[in-house]
């Protein structure tokens, strides 16, 4: 683990978007750290080498002692309509179950341009924090119910060489100050 940072207090500059400097993507994170802050929302942060999978997160979480999460970006058949699953790590997402959850037609996984568009992401950074560049609140989230009283989750801050822990409370009143529907559903 590269080292942990108290949120809180940040001093980071303002978050101005992905626009690059010298072709390096702006670092999204402080954005977040200034949102859980303005919630009054406890979190611990700590840095890594950048993962792009839950499997790759695995060794860095490992020592937190706390529920690592797995955060699915989808779409329908359609591509109008977009979904944010939230499970723990070691479940099964089946999507069969999922879009009879949604009463949609099929889903698939959000390609890379969607989900810039739509959550102002990159693959491997998919976190709920991603709710922030969402203006219109149009995504739609599902969380597993078996995340529901958790102490300590590990989310991405928007970028894949950090992770947060937060609390189940904490998380719920940050959903709580979005525009997005949240439902709270039991993923098998």
């Amino acid at each position: 683990m590269a080292g942990l940072k108290s949120g809180g207090g940040s001093e980071d500059p303002p978050y101005t978007g992905f626009a690059p400097i010298n072709n390096a993507p702006v670092d999204p994170a402080p954005h977040v750290y200034a949102a859980l802050d303005a919630l009054g929302i406890r979190y611990e942060r700590y840095e890594h080498p950048p993962v792009f999978t839950a499997g790759e997160a695995a060794a860095h979480w490992a020592p937190l002692r706390a529920t690592a999460i797995k955060n699915l970006f989808l779409r329908n058949k359609k591509g109008n309509r977009h979904y944010l699953v939230i499970l723990e790590v070691s479940k099964a997402a089946d999507l069969r179950q999922i879009v009879k959850l949604v009463e949609d037609d099929r889903l698939s996984f959000g390609s890379p341009e969607r989900l810039m568009n739509e959550l102002g992401l990159t693959p491997g950074s998919v976190s709920p924090f991603g709710l922030i560049n969402d203006d219109d609140g149009s995504v739609r989230v599902l969380v597993d119910a078996d995340l529901r009283g958790q102490e300590r989750l590990i989310f991405h801050p928007n970028i894949n060489t950090a992770s947060v822990v937060i609390s189940w409370a904490d998380l719920e009143k940050f959903f709580a100050s979005r525009r997005n529907r949240i439902s709270v559903v039991d993923i098998a």
